[in-house]
This record gives C-alpha cells, sequence and structure tokens, in this order.
C-alpha cells in the first residue's frame, strides 16, 4: 500500500481550526504561465476520452540525482513561499500553493489556472521554494522540473491547508476539527484481487480561478492509467464538514476485472475490538473504526474494522445505494491518548452517489499492518457489470468530510465493540467460546434505558457455529442498551464465521444492523485460562 507519510507534510501544517487570522497580503506571484487556450469540462472530457483511444504511456519516474538524493528529513524541510500562491494577489478567500518533487512523488503533474474559459500552464520556477535546508541549493536542475501536487489554503489561513492532492490520484480534506486522517483516491483498480493492484494518477489539474466571494473552489483533473483515462471536476466547499461535489467521466481502455468508485483509504491497527497488535502504549491506533451503509433498501450497516492476520476481503451486495464511508465514530481523546496525532479527531469521509449506480457492492479491503505508518484500509464500491473499452462512464457523487457525516441513522447505533474471552466467571472452561459487547445509543434507547425496558437482541451466527449468554440490559452512562453474547466455533478451523445482531422490541427494529466477521485463533491458542 501506499505510504501514509505521502502527505504527512501536509498533515504536519494542519492543527485544531481557531480563531480566524487576519488577512495576509501577498505579493503578485512569479509563476511563468503559458499561452490562453479555450477549456471546460467538456473539452476534458473529449481529451480523456482521445487519451484512451491510444496506448497507454508511462510517466517519467526517474528524478534528477540531487532531487532524487533527498532524504525525508530533506525533502521535509522545503517550503513553498506565501508570497508566490496562486491568487494571493487576488481577493477571493482561497490560495492555491504547490508541493516539490522528491522522496515518493517523482512524476510531474502539470498545473493550469483556468480564469474567463481559459486555461494558462503554470510553470515551474525555483524561487517558488525555499530550498536552503534541502542540499538542493545550487544544484544543477532542469528548468522545467515541475509540481508534485498542490494544496489549498484560506486566505485567512495560509498555514494550514483545507485539502491536498498529492501522489498517484490520492487526496485528503478536513472538517472543522482542523486534522487530516484518511485519504480518498479517484479511482480503485484491481484493489484487493491477488493480482498487483493498479494505482492510476491524475496527470493534470485545472485550478478555476474563484469568483471574489465564492465559497466553493474548482478544480479539475486528468486521470490515466493502463487500464483506463477519466476526467473529474470537484467543486470543494470548505465548513465543519467539507463538501466535495464530484463529476467523472471514465473511458476504460481494457476490460476491468475490478474498478473502484469512491474509494476511502485509512488505517487501522488496533481497537477496542482487535487487540492483535495492542503492543503499542497507546490504547487505540486508527484513522477510522467502522464501515458504514446505507443500502438502497434503506438498511444501516455498521461492519467494525479489524487488522486481520491475512487479507481479508468483504463483498456488501445492494442496488443504488444511498451511500456509504469509513468513518471514526470514536472521538474520546482518552480511549486514544496520541497528544501528537490526534486520532479522536479524524474526520469520518462519507460517499453519496448523486444518481442511480445501480448493481454492485460495497467492497471492503482490510491487510495486515504492524504499525499506523501504512494505510490498510480500503472500501469502495464496485459495478457488478465490469467496464469495456470504448464505453463512457458518467458518475456523480458528493464526499463529506468531517466529525460526523451528513447522513445518520434514524434508529440506534453501534457506539463501541469489544471482546474477550468467553465463559462464566467464576466457574471452570471447559472449552473455548469468544465474548463480544456491543453498545447501541440513540434513536429511542435513552427514553427504554429509562424505563429499564425489555429490548431484544436478535444474534445470528453462521458456520455452524453455536451462541451462548445472550443478553441485552440498558447502559446508562450511554443512555442506551448493551448487546452481550459468547461465540462457540464448530470446530478447530480458524476459518471465518460471520455474526449479525441488531436490537428490537415489539414496535420494531431499534438499532442499525451490526456485522462482524471472526476468524476464532488456532487450537494452540485457544487458552482457556
Amino acid at each position: 500500500m501506499i505510504r501514509r507519510q505521502f502527505l504527512k507534510r501536509a498533515a504536519g501544517a494542519l492543527a485544531a481550526a481557531g480563531l480566524p487570522l487576519p488577512l495576509l497580503a501577498f505579493a503578485a506571484p512569479s509563476a511563468r504561465l503559458g499561452p490562453p487556450q479555450p477549456f471546460d469540462f467538456a473539452a476534458l472530457k473529449g481529451q480523456a476520452r482521445a487519451l484512451a483511444e491510444r496506448a497507454y504511456v508511462a510517466r517519467n519516474a526517474t528524478l534528477p540525482a540531487p532531487v532524487a538524493a533527498m532524504d525525508w528529513d530533506q525533502y521535509q524541510s522545503i517550503r513553498f513561499q506565501r508570497d508566490h500562491a496562486l491568487w494571493g494577489a487576488d481577493d477571493g478567500k482561497f490560495l492555491a500553493q504547490f508541493f516539490h518533487l522528491g522522496l515518493f512523488f517523482k512524476s510531474a503533474v502539470r498545473m493550469y489556472e483556468v480564469a474567463d474559459g481559459q486555461a494558462r500552464e503554470i510553470g515551474y520556477d525555483p524561487t517558488m521554494f525555499d530550498r536552503r535546508r534541502s542540499g538542493l541549493d545550487g544544484k544543477p536542475l532542469p528548468a522545467d522540473l515541475g509540481f508534485a501536487g498542490f494544496r489549498l489554503n484560506t486566505r485567512r489561513d495560509p498555514d494550514r491547508d483545507f485539502a491536498a492532492f498529492l501522489g498517484a490520484s490520492y487526496f485528503r480534506a478536513v472538517g472543522g476539527e482542523g486534522q487530516y486522517g484518511q485519504s480518498a483516491r479517484g479511482l480503485a483498480i484491481d484493489t484487493g484481487t491477488g493480482r498487483p493492484e493498479e494505482f492510476p494518477d491524475f496527470t493534470a489539474f485545472w485550478l478555476e480561478r474563484p469568483a471574489p466571494g465564492s465559497d466553493t473552489l474548482i478544480v479539475y483533473a486528468l486521470l490515466d492509467s493502463p487500464s483506463i483515462a477519466g476526467a473529474y471536476r470537484f467543486a470543494i466547499t470548505p465548513g465543519e464538514v467539507l463538501l466535495m461535489d464530484i463529476d467523472c467521466a471514465l473511458y476504460p481502455r481494457k476490460t476491468i476485472e475490478r474498478m473502484g468508485l469512491g474509494p476511502c483509504t485509512s488505517m487501522y491497527q488496533v481497537g477496542e475490538n482487535d487487540r492483535r497488535m495492542d503492543w503499542d502504549w497507546r490504547p487505540e491506533i486508527h484513522d477510522t473504526d467502522g464501515l458504514a451503509m446505507w443500502t438502497g433498501r434503506g438498511e444501516w450497516i455498521w461492519r467494525p474494522l479489524c487488522n486481520p492476520e491475512r487479507l481479508r476481503f468483504n463483498m456488501f451486495a445492494d442496488e443504488n445505494p444511498r451511500g456509504f464511508g469509513l468513518l471514526q465514530r470514536d472521538r474520546n481523546f482518552d480511549h486514544y491518548q496520541d497528544d501528537g496525532v490526534f486520532y479522536e479527531k479524524r474526520p469520518c469521509l462519507w460517499v453519496e452517489p448523486k444518481q442511480a449506480w445501480g448493481a454492485g457492492s460495497v467492497q471492503l479491503v482490510e491487510i495486515p499492518t504492524v504499525d499506523e505508518s501504512f494505510d490498510n484500509i480500503v472500501a469502495f464500491w464496485n459495478p457488478r457489470e465490469k467496464p469495456q473499452p470504448g464505453q463512457e462512464l458518467l458518475y456523480g457523487y458528493r464526499l463529506y468530510w468531517g466529525a460526523q457525516p451528513p447522513a445518520t441513522p434514524p434508529l440506534a447505533r453501534c457506539v463501541a465493540t469489544r471482546t474477550g474471552l468467553g465463559g462464566r466467571i467464576g466457574f471452570k472452561r471447559d472449552y473455548f467460546s469468544w465474548r463480544f459487547a456491543v453498545d447501541f445509543a440513540g434513536g429511542r434507547l435513552a427514553e427504554l434505558a429509562k424505563r429499564n425496558a425489555s429490548v431484544e437482541p436478535v444474534v445470528q451466527i453462521g458456520r455452524g457455529g453455536r451462541l451462548e449468554t445472550v443478553s441485552c440490559r440498558p447502559l446508562h452512562e450511554i443512555g442506551g442498551y448493551r448487546a452481550m453474547f459468547d461465540a462457540v466455533p464448530p470446530d478447530d478451523s480458524t476459518e471465518q464465521i460471520d455474526l449479525r445482531l441488531f436490537l428490537r422490541d415489539a414496535s420494531g427494529a431499534l438499532s442499525e444492523t451490526w456485522l462482524y466477521q471472526w476468524s476464532p485463533p488456532s487450537k494452540s491458542e485457544r487458552r482457556l485460562y
């Protein structure tokens, strides 16, 4: 997987949002602008279609020797000069600043400014960057070295970006808490198939000069890879929940076995339900703790994330999904104790289709990881019909980045999943079982808990497993209920066992549906204590 450090330079500039800073003065940028050419989204789609009709040509990934020789600290030391920010001399609310090539970022992306229907290419200029501590000063470099990507700021706060595009087709954004976390991608190709994953690139960006009073910034991107080309339009509106309104046109070069739309990429090392990698002093380490889905039939599903021993792939069939996303529901600092990267402030990312996406599935890939430096979680929508060469595939969707997604279940939602050894305390264990304690809050549960009303947990277990000690009782500390049960595996196998749970009373369902994939330990690891 692509290393999480890809965007740490951008992330490092972010802190919790504070009071607005005073407006700063900027000099006119010294960027060398190319000749104007007509531009709009229709023309970009035509460019992508023409690109797909030609054989794929890989981009140059060879850096000049002095740039390639930089280590992490040297690359981190390069700073963009704020007085060269795009639109710095304008009256608008936004600024764009560029990333230097180096380290993991070896292929230049072409950058354009769009104004009044005309696009002009932005030429690289070494004076845009402070490179004194990087070792690049005085070294001969190409005059057209180019950029690795860009980040977006408000004019009031040029230090803290609200979005960054850097590396392949990766990008990230923040909500009101001002903390980077998981990433999104333009497209995922063959993720979790067993064959090498393909990472499409954004090879060029067009940044549209915003009107002085506009709260929304428009970015266009050209995508290219061996399997597909595409044109993207991002309408980005920062706020407490940042909104990216996205339209894309995709043109396959060949049949694609697994294409992922709206891919969310995150990290999960250890949490309350999975302590396999709990050697760290911090109780929990994750950008997100679960996959939420709102199906086309209206069902709400919550699937807690895991750090599995082996790659784990799950497919949730659906038709015309209403939304899905990787969420960080647990926002309690005490559960993480990390005062450096603040996992409790990491944004949720919710994907909302703008039109019917037809039949397909939300797919979740969980990859083993030994530490937090690797993204090991991917979730995306996979259309049932495989893309074919010569097609034009048009999709529209919205991405919401923030502490809470814009769509939430009207029923109670799962707020915690905890696991541990099963059995009755004080009694000798004769066989292995595993306990699940699942907390729900919201909906009608607070009112029911006040009355200590009876709530039924509906639990299902797969692969011949057995359920024991099933219970559900009020949990007044959260204004909700806790469901508990022991799962007993049918044999000594480590094969996955599927679990399903929701709460109900005489009136019907009270909670969203909790899904879990449990892999029992091997026979030698089933300690009964």
